[in-house]
This record gives structure tokens, C-alpha cells and sequence, in this order.
């Protein structure tokens, strides 16, 4: 089991080092998620992308809403709000051009079990307006496994895959 996590390990790391072109780059995530009651939640995050370690400025998002619990711990949905502001360099220049899009997005999470896996799907529909002139829409879909390896359950000091 060892020896198959490592090879999978030592995959990524190779194929991560011929796909980058850049030198380093940094992407710093806060996710949380506040319960209001038993039924309403608030999601709120920030992320902070740089091209480098620190000091590019790629893209800074933050993004909040509010969630209502169908059921008790199963199915959420949210309705929210985002500001991204991109800092994207122009090709073959040292030049950047700053954009801000706004978006209004509605999301549903649905979770399951299935043996020890915990399951999660994301479906969310995005409104998009892009430096005011330009709308768009936009539907993602996000998966999520979740296997714990200490423990049967997903309980505190559970270590997971």
C-alpha cells in the first residue's frame, strides 16, 4: 500500500514540474462555513493567487451567501454573492490588466454515504458580469470523496484520503 501511494505521489510531483512554466506561484484559501440555526448557514472565503510567492497579485476573490438546510445534514441550498478582481499579465509583456467581475451565484449540495466514502456534489449556477459591459453565465459541478483511514468515521484527529 505504501509503495502505491508513493509511485501515485511521485506522478503528480513529475508531471507538476514539466507542466509549470513560471517559477512559483501560491494560491492562499479560507473557507468557512458558520452555522446562523439549525437550519441557516453563512459561507464566506477568501483567496489570494499570486504569481510568485507573494506580491504578484493574480486574482483576489471573496465570496459570501447564505445557506438553507433541506435536510439535516444532507442537501444545502445557498444563495451568494462574489468580487474577483484578476490581474492578468498581456502576452509578451511585463504589462497587466486588472479586471473586476461581479457575480450573483445559486448552489446546491447534496452529501451521501456510500460504505466509508463520504460523497459530496456541488452544482452551482453563476451570473457573471465581467468589468460591467460584459455578462455571462456559467454552471460548475464539483465532486468530492472523502475516505477515512484512521477511523470508520469522519470524527476529530481522522486522518483521510
Amino acid at each position: 500500500m505504501t509503495r502505491v501511494v508513493f509511485i501515485i505521489l511521485i506522478s503528480f510531483l513529475s508531471a507538476q514540474g514539466f507542466s509549470q512554466t513560471s517559477d512559483l506561484g501560491n494560491w492562499l484559501i479560507y473557507f468557512g462555513n458558520k452555522k446562523i440555526d439549525k437550519d441557516w448557514n453563512w459561507h464566506h472565503e477568501v483567496q489570494y493567487r499570486n504569481y510568485n510567492a507573494i506580491g504578484d497579485l493574480e486574482q483576489f476573490l471573496l465570496r459570501t451567501g447564505i445557506g438553507y438546510n433541506l435536510t439535516e445534514n444532507n442537501n444545502n441550498i445557498l444563495l451568494g454573492y462574489g468580487f474577483i478582481n484578476s490581474q492578468n499579465y498581456i502576452p509578451t509583456t511585463d504589462e497587466k490588466k486588472e479586471v473586476n467581475e461581479h457575480r450573483i451565484y445559486q448552489q446546491f449540495i447534496t452529501r451521501q454515504k456510500i460504505g466509508r466514502v463520504n460523497v459530496q456534489h456541488r452544482y452551482r449556477f453563476e451570473q457573471r458580469w465581467i468589468e460591467s459591459q460584459d455578462f455571462r453565465m456559467r454552471f460548475r459541478y464539483f465532486l468530492a470523496l472523502n475516505v477515512p483511514i484512521n477511523n470508520k468515521e469522519m470524527i476529530e484527529k481522522t486522518f483521510y484520503l
